[in-house]
């Protein structure tokens, strides 16, 4: 046989892939699929032998009553018919033995790992029932010699050769060696595809238990000792407080087992296989959880290779093996799963669900209490279940849990204090003098005309309602607000960081350090074109990996893109403003007083529902522009591959959600010129004014429908929409394919099939996102608008529950992964509640009249009130001076001729000898603002900074359970050291003793006993 040729046997139901348990009995001669043994067989030369990858071991020889048959791959398994032994064929109801899929066939085997793929099937029929050739002297010629699909079809020599697809043939290779590979490392796979999913195939993978204590070892998993200590307790009034809270809040809590609080811890350490006395493996079944053990086999994976490139199978120069690109491949090239799953040779890789969440007769499980106590709409009001979803899904989504909670319950204190500043602008709206100045229509104040020769003077009066309203927004409480939610905004921050090391510790994360992770796919494929172009260029191409100079077109293209998306969004907000600015004009021709009245109304509604639409459709675009940007840049890791994505994604999505808002609170109406001296665009559009009573009421219209369209068309309504979309397409085509094949569809599927069927997990990325950008308006323009913290507490809490939903029902069940915080999302917290105080200082200062209120009243009010505050802001114009073919069409439009109107500006009256320029009141009014900035901004970020000082970041209770764990553990194996020496001692006792007894024989006795003497000595060297 040829060096790389072994025989593949068939196999009794009990033995599936991997190591033969000793003892076990065979069940009968039915045949489970294709089973594999990592064993060496000896040659039988009486028996036809194939070939096939050489790392699949299989049976000892001594096996009795075994067949070999002839094959080529695992989809072109034939028997002979007289042996009436067919593929995968089942044994009296095997799916209930082996839990529909949550075990291997023997039902004993727990199915750790999944791997997909995809395979060509006979259209005959899902059973191939070929002959076998039992005469085939090479093998070389054994696809040749293969049958075409169907029964008892048998080719004769000499006939033509079936069509071959070289691509699949290429994959099967690939999933063959891998395969084998994984076998070497340890594990145990199991093939099915009699499956109800026609052309997808199965692999189960489980890790015995010798590959996880070693897999545990080499990853330093914390598990728990032997060892109980007793957790600090209260004391005290204290002690009290706590159980009065705890009495308070028990209907709001789970009903789960892990959510109970303890009083006492085991000690963990780092897994030894050594020391494997000092955990306890009394259970081993349940010693690593499904999610650690999924975890460890997802290493293994990622770890093991597959170096095998294309094989060409044709004739003449096309059936050459090898090349000097496989050469290279070999040499370079390694394809873990994540390659594997980029090129197509697995479809998907997912660890399985622990069952089903929902039916009759469902044995209780992790996924099914989820489902209940925390991805239920109807426990929305309950503390999650924390330590539950860690336990299932792994330390990093239930970090992203843990801080979407804390984030919803500090949103409680914001909200209350948000819903106070706006009661108390409601209480104080009649009394605000500058709204009832402008609401009196005695004082006759006329303003000039909002646009040209179509608009026509207006009564200040008119705009009363919005006058009001800003007064709700626009108020001395604002202020407080703003400073408020600075130091919420730091609090915050620093609760999560206490909250997470408590985390931390409950979860045997301390000390935990994330490692080096494996290159990826596409980082592996650039370094080998870059070193086969070097091996080309006959130069040395050792330790290849990728510069800068190799990713500089890279950067250029990023650089240039993200600039450009910047430019697009600025592009189409200037488009939204000419919008504005045409659609008043037009209104204002209308010839019926209502429409005039309501233009400033209609034309602030549409251009923000445009605004948002935009919005919401450039986001979908940044995100997908956002990662094809950083698959061209290739990064080595996922980790760095996450942040650049991360970054990028926040860059865009940042400047398209807040540009119109930032337009609307420091632009609009700053450079609009006079009445006689407008500032235009394109030469005929003149630039948009504020309103009377400022622009900080529009800002907040802005903001409110932005933010509440964000969250529910496209937070809620596509995360609920688009998966029962989907959900209804896959039962459609499911219900198609059953009025086909009535009795397939039947049967129960298995759970890895059902799993298949779900969405893959895409990451966090989309979840943190949408959580920080509602971040960002809770607290960046919160000036303007004390209930977005409210409105964002009524999204989180649905928000959790859906997401929870998601992630239990609509999802494959995600790798858990270790991590100790949310990463590079803590640093763009941060970098948004600093520049959260810089821009409210901005609003309070520039976008509202609270600064102008204060330097009238201090400065110019003749009785210490506000009356006479809004003929202050007012300037006065001659209505001769406009230029010619800018004034309105229709002046006698209020009854009289108009002689002076009035615009908001700190100009010189008309009378002045410098007239219509700037005066000293807007110079007064201007160096108050930025003292107010100045002194804002210092302030709140020391106090800010001072909240962040005085709140240690490691709760004072859990530094001391850390530093226990550590004199415990200095403890245990101190008294493990004393017991070897007492064990030495003892050995040395008794070996001092023997050796007194051996010298104590009489000189014939002891010649006579040479043999026991000798055997005295070499007693410790036995022991």
């Amino acid at each position: 046989m040829e060096k790389d040729e072994i025989h593949l046997r068939r196999l009794p139901a009990a033995a599936p892939w991997g190591p033969r348990k000793s003892g076990a009995e065979d069940t009968g001669s039915e045949f489970h699929g294709v089973d594999f043994l990592p064993e060496d067989l000896n040659e039988a030369p009486e028996e036809t032998g194939m070939r096939v990858n050489k790392k699949y071991s299989c049976l000892p020889a001594e096996e009795k009553g075994i067949h070999i048959i002839n094959i080529r791959a695992i989809e072109d398994i034939g028997y002979d018919q007289h042996e009436s032994t067919l593929l995968n064929s089942l044994s009296k109801n095997p799916d209930a033995d082996c839990k529909y899929g949550l075990y291997f066939r023997d039902g004993k085997r727990k199915v750790d790992y999944i791997l997909v793929y995809h395979y060509k099937k006979s259209s005959a029929g899902k059973t191939l029932t070929r002959r076998v050739h039992h005469n085939d002297s090479s093998a070389r010629s054994t696809k040749q010699d293969q049958p075409l699909p169907g029964k008892g079809v048998q080719l004769e020599m000499g006939e033509s050769e079936p069509h071959v697809d070289y691509h699949e043939d290429d994959k099967r290779f690939r999933r063959e060696e891998y395969e084998g590979n994984l076998v070497e490392a340890g594990l145990e796979l199991e093939r099915d595809e009699d499956t109800k999913i026609h052309g997808i195939g199965f692999v189960k993978i489980h890790a015995p238990w010798n590959v996880l204590c070693r897999e545990a070892e080499f990853l330093k998993l914390k598990m728990p000792t032997k060892k109980m200590y007793q957790i600090n307790q209260t004391h005290g009034l204290l002690k009290k407080i706590n159980s009065v809270i705890q009495k308070i809040t028990e209907p709001i809590q789970p009903k789960v087992a892990e959510h109970k609080p303890q009083t006492v811890k085991r000690l963990s350490y780092p897994f030894s296989r050594e020391k494997q006395h000092l955990f306890d493996l009394s259970d081993r079944d349940s010693f690593f959880d499904s999610k650690t053990r999924s975890t460890i086999v997802y290493e293994i994976l990622k770890r093991t290779t597959c170096t095998k490139a294309k094989y060409s199978m044709g004739k003449g120069e096309g059936r050459k093996k090898e090349t000097t690109l496989l050469n290279k491949r070999r040499k370079c090239g390694k394809y873990g799963i994540t390659s594997l799953l980029a090129n197509g040779v697995y479809s998907a890789a997912y660890p399985l669900h622990d069952g089903d969440y929902e039916g009759e007769n469902v044995e209780p499980n992790d996924r099914k209490l989820l489902c209940e106590e925390w991805a239920s709409y109807g426990v929305f009001y309950k503390y999650q279940p924390i330590d539950l979803v860690r336990k299932y899904f792994g330390e990093k989504i239930g970090l992203y849990f843990a801080w979407l909670g804390v984030y919803t319950q500090m949103l409680i204190p914001a909200s209350i204090v948000g819903i106070i500043v706006f009661l108390y602008g409601c209480a104080t709206v009649d009394e605000n003098i500058p709204s009832m100045e402008m609401c009196d229509q005695r004082n006759n104040i006329t303003m000039c005309p909002l646009c040209d020769r179509t608009c026509s003077y207006w009564k200040m009066s008119s705009a009363c309602a919005t006058a009001r309203a800003s007064h709700l927004f626009d108020n001395p409480a604002t202020v407080f607000f703003s400073v408020f939610m600075a130091l919420w905004a730091a609090t915050f921050m620093e609760h999560w960081k206490r909250k997470q090391m408590r985390l931390n510790y409950r979860w045997d994360l301390t000390g935990f350090e994330e490692e080096e992770d494996h290159p990826r796919a596409e980082y592996e494929a650039k370094v080998l074109e870059k070193s086969l172009r070097k091996e080309h260029k006959h130069k040395e191409t050792d330790k290849e990996k990728l510069t800068w100079k190799d990713r500089f077109p890279a950067y250029l293209t990023n650089f240039v893109g993200i600039i450009f998306m910047v430019g697009l969004t600025f592009a189409i907000v200037f488009g939204v403003i000419i919008y504005r600015i045409s659609t008043a004009a037009a209104l204002a021709i209308s010839s019926t007083p209502s429409g005039r009245s309501s233009v400033r109304v209609t034309v602030t509604a549409t251009a923000v529902i445009i605004n948002l639409v935009v919005i919401i459709i450039l986001d979908e675009v940044y995100g997908c522009i956002a990662r094809w940007l950083t698959q061209i840049e290739v990064p080595k890791t996922d980790k760095n591959f996450e942040e650049r994505l991360i970054f990028k994604a926040f860059l865009l999505k940042f400047v398209n959600a807040y540009t119109p808002i930032f337009y609307v609170a420091f632009f609009k109406g700053r450079f609009v010129g006079r009445p006689g001296d407008y500032v235009y665009i394109f030469h005929s559009f003149r630039m948009e004014e504020c309103a009377p009573g400022g622009c900080l009421m529009e800002l907040c219209i802005q903001l409110s429908i932005i933010m509440l369209g964000k969250q529910l068309i496209q937070n809620n309504l596509f995360e609920i929409g688009i998966p029962k979309m989907k959900k209804f397409i896959r039962y459609m085509k499911l219900k198609r394919r059953r009025s086909l094949d009535h009795e397939e569809h039947m049967k129960k599927k298995q759970r890895y099939e059902v799993d298949y069927n779900l969405e893959p997990f895409a990451g966090l990325t989309p979840e943190y996102m949408e959580m920080i950008i509602q971040f960002g308006f809770v607290t960046l323009f919160v000036a303007s608008f004390p209930l977005a913290p409210l409105f964002a507490l009524l999204n989180n809490i649905i928000e959790i529950r859906l997401d929870a939903k998601k992630f239990v029902t609509e999802l494959r069940r995600p790798v858990a992964v270790r991590a100790k915080d949310i990463g590079i999302w803590y640093n763009i917290l941060r970098g948004i509640g600093k520049l959260a105080v810089i821009i409210n200082a901005f609003v309070i200062s520039f976008t509202s009249d609270f600064i102008p209120r204060l330097v009238y009243l201090y400065m110019y009010s003749e009785n210490g009130t506000m009356h006479g505050f809004v003929n202050h802001t007012l300037s006065s114009f001659n209505v001769s001076d406009f230029q010619a073919g800018t004034a309105p069409n229709d002046p006698m439009d209020l009854g009289y001729e108009v002689q002076i109107c009035r615009y908001k500006d700190y100009r010189e009256p008309p009378w002045s000898e410098n007239k219509y320029d700037i005066s000293k009141d807007f110079w007064a009014v201007l160096a108050a603002r930025l003292a107010f900035v100045i002194v804002f901004q210092n302030l709140v970020m020391f106090m800010s900074d001072f909240v962040d000082w005085i709140i240690p970041d490691i709760p004072k209770d859990i530094s001391q359970q850390i530093h226990k764990e550590k004199v415990l553990m200095v403890e245990v194996f101190m008294r493990e050291e004393q017991g070897k020496l007492q064990m030495l001692e003892t050995w040395k006792d008794k070996d001092k003793k023997k050796g007194e007894n051996c010298n104590n024989h009489s000189p014939r006795l002891s010649r006579s006993h040479s043999g026991s003497l000798s055997s005295c000595h070499s007693y410790p060297l036995d022991v």
